[in-house]
């Protein structure tokens, strides 16, 4: 099946390829430096435009100004709702940055014609179809919620492990690995598949067709970034809990 679609198309496989990385070698690290170049691209994307927003506050907001604030209640209020309104502040400016980040990240890959940038091996992507950063993302939501936990409630807080009784306490231990795999795995995919249907059809009907699914994959990646952002907060807020 594989053989004779290759033959059929051989161009195809030839401009689609998974798991090629323009690498970094760093003392004994090998990096994958496309992620990092378009990660550096959007964090001081975010960084200039914040810096914009903010360089002359003017009491009634208009323009940058007023997106921002925009931006920032619609943040505070996820927060809010997720982790409730006694203890969310403190955990805005993480839930903001992780959402902010992965949102201008998913939109960068689609949106910029990174393949136009010729590299010495693989190609430049949105960071978030990098299977490293997923799980980087997922492994600081780890943290957070640890950290949440156990500043609230101290030691108390791995009580959580043998509640409502002792026998569930192989169950709640998993239950913390699962929450980075599937919010690393939900995003990586997600993405992933977005940008492998995009390049398929732009190469089978490179006229009108894949816009739609263009479109469609800009709504995909709004809303991976909000459920990203949404269960992360979710996630703090139930760490925080008494039960």
């Amino acid at each position: 099946m594989l053989n004779t679609f290759q033959l059929l198309n051989p161009s195809l496989l030839a401009k689609l390829e998974v798991g090629q990385h323009y690498y970094w070698h760093i003392g004994g690290l090998k990096l994958h430096g496309q992620v990092f170049i378009v990660s550096w691209f959007v964090s001081a994307l975010l960084i200039g435009v914040a810096f914009l927003a903010t360089r002359k506050i003017e009491r009634i907001p208009s323009g940058l100004q007023n997106f921002m604030e925009y931006a920032l209640d619609f943040i505070r209020d996820l927060a809010k709702d997720q982790i409730g309104e006694k203890e969310y502040r403190p955990w805005v400016p993480f839930v903001g940055t992780l959402f902010l980040f992965i949102f201008v990240s998913n939109w960068s890959g689609a949106l910029i014609p990174w393949k136009l940038i010729h590299i010495p091996g693989g190609e430049l992507a949105a960071p978030t179809n990098d299977i490293n950063t997923t799980v980087a993302l997922a492994l600081l939501t780890s943290l957070a919620y640890f950290y949440a936990g156990f500043r609230k409630r101290g030691l108390g807080y791995f009580a959580k492990y043998i509640e409502p009784t002792p026998i569930l306490l192989p169950i709640n231990i998993l239950e913390d690995f699962t929450k980075p795999l599937s919010l690393s795995f939900r995003l990586f995919g997600n993405i992933l598949a977005d940008e492998l249907v995009v390049a398929v059809l732009v190469l089978l009907v490179p006229l009108f067709v894949p816009l739609p699914v263009m479109v469609l994959g800009l709504f995909t990646s709004a809303i991976q970034a909000l459920i990203f952002a949404t269960l992360a907060a979710a996630y703090i807020g139930e760490a925080m809990e008494g039960h």
